[in-house]
């Protein structure tokens, strides 16, 4: 009989909280198989169960040793690696499914799908946002692939060669402004973020003297992987199948900008002069250590990590406290159900941008030149 090493039960341990996102699969069955008011099962779950786990769980902001090696982090990768897979049966097995499920109304089918892009964006995009971040071959394509099925490939464009070198400053789409409500930010978001992608990405190809039509162009593995994805949909389910395949992909685009909204919102770095600001610097993101939506959101919420190393990997991602970065109030999840509603989410957020200026920046009084205007005027 063979025993596994006490040290490998310590790192699956240490990594199972990660893997709940794995329950979000029977939920999916049993709203297709059971109809009814269990289609409701995965917005529920993801975002209600998520924040009352919360309250019960509390804050997390113990911090594990950055320099941990690769090699010990195995179960942590596995579950993102695993997903495409998962995520794709699932999706495409309900799409075949739904011609055939007679107990299944429109409505409720629409529910169904509107959960499903709960998932697609909740998990799938942010796993692929994980693996983009990697130098690994097959982290990368299992993050294309990813967001290929909600038809946002241009994603990894917008996020690795715009976000990362412009957040906290106009260039970057992505970045809300100050008294912008996120309906506004998502129509400008839609068309901006898409543009400065391939912007990004025709810079790229001219420094190296190629045109837009060069095979390295990401572009074209981005085209064949949606069409691929939408070819795949119409053949399994026809033209129902496909329309409900357009549905998940709107809803996890969705859930992808409200998330980007919050991230960042009001703030900005230090202009510099000439067009340069300062570096990054964890100031710059707003930040939550809720420790059940970080298992779900695989430590998403140590956002200004992040932006220092991009590359580390999710387990290591360090908790900044207040001295150093923004805390949000509440968890991603809660603050993305507030961010919809415009009003309450000024009345909440904009008093702590004033308290976040005040603090990092006491020397600023005129902000005008770090942000485009937004209507109605600030509060």
């Amino acid at each position: 009989m063979t025993t596994i090493p006490a040290d490998q039960v310590i790192r699956l341990k240490n990594a199972l909280p990660f893997w709940l996102s794995l329950g979000m699969i029977p939920l999916a069955v049993t709203g297709a198989m059971q109809g009814g008011w269990t289609v409701l099962l995965l917005p529920l779950c993801s975002w209600g169960l998520f924040a009352i786990l919360d309250a019960l769980t509390g804050l997390n902001r113990d911090n594990a040793d950055p320099k941990t090696p690769a090699g010990q982090l195995v179960w942590h990768h596995l579950i993102t690696l695993i997903w495409f897979p998962i995520q794709f049966t699932l999706l495409y097995g309900l799409i075949w499914y739904m011609p055939q499920a007679a107990h299944l109304g429109l409505a409720e089918k629409i529910a169904l799908f509107f959960g499903m892009g709960v998932v697609s964006g909740t998990i799938g995009i942010n796993y692929s946002h994980e693996l983009m971040h990697q130098k690994d071959r097959l982290d990368r394509w299992l993050a294309d692939l990813l967001l290929a099925m909600v038809l946002y490939s241009h994603f990894r464009s917008a996020h690795l060669r715009v976000h990362h070198l412009y957040v906290g400053t106009p260039r970057d789409p992505v970045t809300a402004r100050y008294n912008e409500g996120f309906h506004r930010f998502f129509v400008r978001v839609l068309i901006d973020g898409r543009r400065s992608a391939w912007k990004a990405e025709l810079a790229m190809l001219a420094r190296r003297g190629l045109p837009w039509y060069h095979p390295t162009n990401p572009y074209w593995r981005y085209w064949a992987l949606q069409a691929a994805m939408l070819g795949l949909a119409l053949a399994l389910g026809g033209w129902q199948g496909l329309a409900l395949f357009l549905w998940q992909a709107v809803v996890a685009i969705w859930q992808l900008e409200l998330v980007n909204y919050i991230e960042h919102y009001g703030l900005t770095r230090r202009h510099l002069g000439e067009g340069k600001y300062e570096h990054v610097l964890p100031r710059h993101s707003w930040n939550a250590s809720h420790r059940a939506s970080n298992w779900l959101l695989i430590n998403l919420q140590c956002h200004s990590d992040h932006h220092s190393k991009p590359d580390r990997r999710f387990p290591l991602l360090q908790s900044h406290d207040a001295s150093e970065a923004p805390q949000l109030p509440q968890s991603y999840p809660v603050m993305t159900a507030i961010a919809m509603v415009p009003p309450l989410w000024r009345r909440i957020m904009n008093r702590r941008v004033r308290a976040w200026r005040k603090h990092f920046y006491p020397d600023i009084t005129d902000w005008q030149p770090y942000t485009k205007a937004i209507n109605p005027p600030p509060r």
